[in-house]
């Protein structure tokens, strides 16, 4: 049974999107809507209303990080995981956890979390501090990205999701100004092939 990725445009299930066109096995995709993350039939799939989910062989899996810890685990010879060592495996999975953990959240204000205060001024306190937050963690993956192309010196499932969120940024307008490495990666995803397929399912670019 081919695996089925059911996505929203430019949210971080791009960065699934784009491991499975890495990996370049069969697969199907679905695009979901806000409004249909919210309808029962899609809180079957996910009670949380959220992308990624993935299926395959009769399974569901959701969760951004444990989807793309699957992937890799299931198709070893894509080499997304790591060189097959535990250390390896470790700084793969430490960029990821940084990226879904760190820089993933603290987007939230920014994306309209703390709207419900009904304050404007404490509203917009919140979302500089998110900014100047994101600019500081943004700094830790420019440091990191210095003499390499990805994030732990080879291409992992970490990088798909950091060119995700560094495109939120960019749309956010976060400064990255002198994040000259990180600006690199970014030019380096963009010119990928694969990513350039996904942005054109996702109705991201012409």
């Amino acid at each position: 049974m081919n695996m089925k990725l059911y996505y929203s445009p430019g949210a971080c299930s791009m960065a699934d999107h784009i491991v499975l066109e890495w990996i370049g096995k069969p697969y199907q995709t679905q695009r979901v809507s806000r409004e249909e993350r919210a309808t029962p039939e899609f809180r079957k799939l996910n009670p949380a209303g959220a992308v990624p989910v993935l299926e395959h062989a009769g399974w569901t899996l959701t969760q951004n990080a444990a989807i793309l810890n699957y992937l890799a685990d299931t198709f070893p010879e894509a080499q997304l995981g790591g060189d097959g060592t535990p250390k390896s495996r470790a700084e793969v999975n430490r960029w990821l956890a940084f990226v879904n953990a760190d820089l993933h959240p603290t987007f939230k204000p920014l994306f309209g979390a703390s709207d419900f205060l009904q304050d404007a001024a404490t509203i917009e306190k919140i979302k500089d501090h998110a900014k100047a937050t994101l600019r500081t963690l943004f700094g830790r993956a420019d440091t990191q990205l210095a003499g390499r192309n990805w994030l732990t010196g080879t291409r992992s499932i970490a990088d798909p999701y950091l060119y995700v969120v560094l495109r939120w940024a960019k749309a956010l307008g976060i400064d990255l100004t002198g994040y000259d490495h990180l600006a690199g990666f970014f030019t380096r995803m963009e010119a990928d092939h694969a990513v350039q397929k996904v942005m054109k399912e996702e109705s991201l670019i012409d």
